[in-house]
């Protein structure tokens, strides 16, 4: 899988080591995420032939085109421009990759097609989209908590307003369509990564302070906890619940967060912020 150059990287050591370190680190994230997600779909129940379909719900980790299908035409997502699907699609289509995403390589995996976007399935005959072999919920920059918590605490979501409840309200939108209960039984379930951006927004916009961010934690997990435990009423028996990125190694924070850090702030082994790493674990 592979990802667009990021401009602006930086920790404090010289430019050669910093470009070095920051690759390393990109490499790392992205080699853990995949072959831990696909190992879990693989192992267990999941052996190849086990799941009819995927139902998936998240963020940009897993949108493979919600996002731009919710976007009017003069106020477009940047995946909706190139470098985005420039690798293997050859053209952009609403994935936040150059390549394909998580989803599609355990999709691939588990001998299914690519997972279909929601929005706009009404026109799926048309199309040629079907959701019989699965269908994604996930829309980049979701949050697992309804944007009106956020918002209360002056936090905005610029890119949707899109959460975790209004992924379920689709869901149960689709199921009561199909044979509901028998197509979540035989599906796995990708339960994101969601919650990142709860934390992503308040950092990024700096309104409030990390302890503040922490508080989020046991409100995220609890929301997410009970949209599984809905999900396990309709039916659902397979669901894979992905922790946080360790988000201390994102190139973003370690620009943002270059001028306040000192080098003690910082991993000796990896340049990772130590201290929105442990945030990514509470």
């Amino acid at each position: 899988m592979q990802f667009s150059p990021i401009k602006g990287m930086g920790i404090p050591f010289s430019t050669k080591t910093r470009l070095s370190s920051e690759m390393a680190v990109a490499q790392a994230i992205i080699y853990i995420l995949l072959t831990s997600l696909v190992a879990a779909a693989a192992i267990s129940k999941s052996t190849f032939g086990c799941y009819e379909s995927i139902v998936s719900f998240g963020d940009s980790i897993a949108d493979t085109g919600n996002l731009l299908r919710l976007s009017s035409a003069n106020n477009l997502p940047d995946s909706a421009n190139p470098p985005y699907g420039r690798t293997f699609f050859h053209h952009p289509t609403g994935r936040y990759s150059d390549g394909r995403l998580i989803i599609d390589f355990i999709a691939e995996s588990l001998g299914l097609p690519m997972v279909q976007p929601y929005i706009g399935g009404a026109d799926a005959a048309v199309n040629g989209r079907s959701f019989d072999k699965g269908v994604n919920f996930a829309v980049a920059g979701a949050t697992a908590l309804d944007i009106s918590f956020l918002e209360e605490r002056g936090i905005h979501n610029k890119m949707t307003n899109v959460s975790l409840g209004t992924q379920m309200y689709w869901l149960r939108q689709f199921l009561a369509t199909i044979p509901g209960r028998k197509f979540l039984q035989r599906s796995l379930i990708l339960m994101g990564e969601i919650g990142g951006n709860d934390y992503n927004y308040p950092l990024m916009q700096g309104i409030v302070s990390p302890q503040v961010i922490q508080s989020f934690g046991p409100t995220i997990v609890a929301y997410i906890g009970s949209t599984i435990q809905e999900l396990i009423e309709l039916g659902a028996e397979t669901i894979l619940v992905p922790g946080k990125v360790p988000i201390g190694c994102l190139p973003f924070y370690l620009t943002q967060f270059e001028k306040s850090s000192t080098k003690k702030d910082y991993d000796s082994t990896t340049g990772c912020l130590n201290w929105l790493n442990k945030l990514s674990i509470y």
